[in-house]
């Protein structure tokens, strides 16, 4: 188990450590967009950064969005005050796509590129978090995970991102997309590192009415789940990686097994009539009165005024709203939104029945990372159809990591761990297994001792 934390804590740094890293973030960042603000009076402590839907006492949180402009919270997120009573040093925020709507980490204002090779998509909506725990060599993120956020731009980018069991984490002071999906959790470069700000940041919150006092577990399984549903989804090159990568893990005592699962194959469609139901309420608080943008003219119609403030969202926030909205409405809420919830449901009950005995492995996205002009080229359906392998356990609130397992074309490809409900220390012990075999060369070491 290698951790970067305990490296850093057992080194001496020079005086200008922190100035360094600072100036060669802010060279980097002006390439990628990784960080929306950068803190430059950080002088001590392990840096963390922090997604930038996650307020920060003092610092503007505006989910990328326009309509959130100057927003400045005057509290700490839960997690970041546990952040900061633990020694850690705030680094920046991080960019994202729009209030978390994306896969690609290119639906806001500056789209995030990899880090690895620019003309490619970092993953999203977690972007900024993923490209800057690839170029820091001592760093951890806090992301935020709704459909697929942490895991796809871990897989592209080639770092560790875990995403823990609904209610592990405290969600006070997330800046909302859908209430019932988000989840809190970090990217790191090793799977120890997430261990430790795992420990220090679990537990019940009064703040939150949907945060857990149950324990974490680590319930070790002998046998990985392949469900072939999902490898029917796989482009050819990412299956035929993916079964190479299956042929290791049986070097570490690990039984496969091939299930099928046809339900699966709802999870999409159900995920997105909630997740957008959701989020259209959520953004309905933005009218241009209350938080960022404000309308300064007072003596408009009321629809001219509330149409400049919205008008603020992008182009995606629009069409969720809309979607949302609609599968809401009273004439169709029980033929679609009530029926996506007894699919969850149903899903939540077939897939703790394979986790009792095992844990469920697949790749991490059904592609190799595609180039951002690739990207912009995919219908809205196509894009949502990316997130095969990550809205299941999201959708279902069970705790998954994302951690690279081999490269194609010079990229990282990842693969996707879950386990059962609060045995969140089972799929780090997984990639910690993993890691000791499997030797990940990081391009960049900004802030190497």
């Amino acid at each position: 188990m290698r951790s970067y934390i305990s490296e850093f804590e057992s080194k001496e740094k020079p005086k200008d450590y922190y100035t360094k890293i600072i100036e060669e973030l802010k060279r980097k960042n002006a390439e990628l967009n990784a960080f929306n603000i950068i803190n430059d009076e950080i002088n001590s402590g392990f840096p963390f950064s922090v997604k930038d839907n996650i307020c920060v006492n003092g610092v503007e949180s505006t989910a990328s969005s326009k309509i959130l402009k100057t927003y400045t919270p005057p509290f700490d997120a839960t997690v970041v005050e546990k952040f900061k009573h633990n020694g850690f040093s705030f680094l920046g925020k991080t960019n994202m796509d729009e209030f978390g709507f994306g896969s690609f980490g290119i639906n806001c204002e500056k789209p995030a590129k990899n880090p690895i090779n620019s003309d490619y998509v970092a993953g999203g909506s977690s972007s900024g978090a993923a490209i800057a725990t690839a170029l820091l060599k001592y760093h951890i993120a806090v992301a935020e995970s709704t459909g697929g956020s942490i895991s796809a731009p871990a897989a592209f980018c080639g770092v560790v991102g875990f995403t823990p069991t609904y209610g592990a984490l405290s969600r006070y002071g997330l800046i909302d997309y859908a209430n019932s999906l988000d989840k809190i959790g970090f990217m790191a470069r090793s799977a120890a590192d997430i261990r430790t700000v795992l420990k220090q940041c679990t537990g019940r919150d009064g703040k939150d009415t949907t945060s857990s006092s149950q324990p974490l577990t680590d319930n070790p399984k002998a046998k990985l789940t392949v469900i072939t549903e999902l490898m029917d989804k796989t482009d050819e090159k990412i299956k035929s990686a993916f079964l190479r990568f299956l042929d290791k893990i049986k070097s570490l005592d690990y039984k496969i097994e091939y299930v099928s699962l046809p339900e699966i194959e709802h999870s999409i469609p159900a995920y997105y009539i909630v997740s957008t139901a959701e989020a259209s309420t959520n953004l309905a608080r933005y009218t241009g009165f209350k938080y960022g943008f404000k309308v300064e003219d007072f003596s408009k119609k009321y629809n001219d005024f509330f149409t400049e403030a919205r008008n603020q969202f992008g182009m995606e926030a629009k069409r969720r709203i809309v979607l949302g909205t609609f599968v809401r409405s009273a004439s169709v809420k029980d033929k679609y939104y009530v029926k996506a919830l007894k699919i969850r449901r149903l899903l939540i009950n077939r897939i703790k029945r394979l986790l009792k005995d095992s844990l469920l492995i697949s790749p991490t996205m059904p592609i190799q990372t595609p180039k951002i002009d690739e990207v912009k080229k995919l219908s809205p359906t196509q894009s949502y159809a990316m997130d095969a392998f990550t809205i299941p356990p999201n959708f279902c609130g069970f705790p998954h990591a994302s951690f690279t397992y081999d490269y194609l074309a010079g990229m990282p490809i990842g693969a996707q761990i879950v386990t059962d409900q609060f045995n969140d220390y089972a799929a780090l012990s997984f990639i910690d297994s993993w890691e000791n075999i499997f030797d990940y060369k990081f391009k960049y070491n900004i802030g190497a001792l």
